[in-house]
């Protein structure tokens, strides 16, 4: 077996520690928002217009 961290068995068990700490309910509103946080930045992310950033002298020739 491999070193490190993230084997299937370490997972489990940091999952059952989770789960006894937080709760059954908890847990799923956490990984609920964890969700939704991402989802939203990805969303940002491709909403973003893929025009340069305006400069100051840009700024200052529409003045």
């Amino acid at each position: 077996m491999g070193e490190g961290l993230f084997q299937p068995l370490h997972l489990l068990v940091i999952l059952g520690i989770a789960l006894l700490i937080f709760g059954p309910s908890k847990l799923a509103g956490l990984g609920k928002g964890l969700g939704e946080g991402i989802r939203n930045f990805k969303d940002s992310m491709k909403d973003e217009p893929k025009t340069p950033p305006a400069t100051p002298a840009d700024t200052e020739k529409k003045a």
